[in-house]
């Protein structure tokens, strides 16, 4: 059985950004501090939800460093290090592991659409030329290339490579990657309104996005799941449905950074081409958090 980085709930932490667009490490370490103080279990940084794809390579490789630095090894960090240039995330992901980075997070490589084959290729090229464990991750919705269950079997065969994200929304997909691989590859949620049954499928936790806003109650779910108590569960996850869902009422990260500015952090925009959210889906954002009382919670 192979490593496993982390049971529960990791944040997909927001990247904040200041009035002149860039990265705000001030509000970054307070993020990371709201996470950890309300039961987070890991942080993953510089993924999706992090912008990952519109920071310069200085940037990234400066979130990732200052990130396990600040987190100081009070729950792993997890870092986006994936690219749709093999040779580019090999260089970042070597940084990444520079740092102290406890794990990487690949994606699958967007735009070039390769082949199963090609993602064989390029997965094993990246494990090949690092020394820290890899998750995968599969999100097709954005990527636009999906990572095969007999693909995974094939890549749990990596020492290296030990879980993947798995984000393409089939129950059914994930089903056949954990018949196929058992505990040589770890599975976690990559989607908010599924943790529950993924991990009634033997999944490990989620990597969420919720956590940025709701972090003790996405803990409390992956625990309860992870203590067999799938009843109790269920009825805290349905209980924050609403919320998961209105985070994708436009393009992640959109809502999320705004839902952090509406409780009181200084998450700040998105990067182009992401823009800001019509003032309708922010009434209607506004108004499920306010059912949630997670309204101005936050002291500036």
């Amino acid at each position: 059985m192979k490593k496993v980085i982390f049971q529960g709930s990791g944040v997909a932490i927001v990247t904040p950004m200041d009035d002149e667009g860039f990265v705000n490490y001030y509000e970054l370490e307070r993020l990371i501090d709201f996470n950890i103080d309300n039961g987070t279990d890991a942080i993953i940084i510089c993924g999706t939800t992090g912008e990952g794809s519109t920071l310069s390579f200085l940037e990234h490789c400066e979130a990732i460093n200052h990130c396990i630095k600040y987190v100081n090894k009070r729950v792993p960090v997890i870092a986006g290090s994936g690219s749709n240039d093999t040779n580019f995330a090999i260089r970042l992901s070597q940084k990444a592991c520079q740092y102290g980075a406890d794990a990487l997070l690949i994606v699958t490589p967007y735009y070039n659409k390769t082949s199963q084959h090609g993602l064989i290729k390029h997965f094993t090229e990246i494990a090949d030329n690092v020394d820290t464990p890899i998750i995968l991750y599969s999100v097709a919705s954005r990527t636009g290339v999906n990572i095969e269950p007999a693909t995974c079997k094939e890549l749990s065969k990596h020492p290296n490579i030990v879980a993947i994200k798995e984000a393409s929304g089939s129950l059914s997909q994930v089903a056949k990657i954990r018949a196929l691989c058992g505990d040589e590859l770890s599975v976690y949620s990559g989607n908010d309104d599924q943790i529950v049954p993924i991990m009634s499928l033997g999944g490990k936790g989620v990597i969420s996005v919720m956590a940025n806003i709701m972090p003790k109650q996405t803990h409390d779910i992956a625990q309860l799941c992870l203590d067999g108590k799938f009843d109790k569960a269920s009825e805290l996850a349905l209980k924050t449905l609403d919320i998961a869902n209105a985070l994708f009422c436009d393009v992640n990260p959109v809502p999320v950074k705004e839902a952090l500015n509406i409780m009181g952090f200084n998450a700040g925009h998105c990067r182009l081409p992401l823009c800001d959210m019509t003032d309708e889906n922010k009434k209607k954002l506004k108004s499920i958090m306010q059912r949630h009382g997670l309204v101005g919670i936050i002291d500036q």
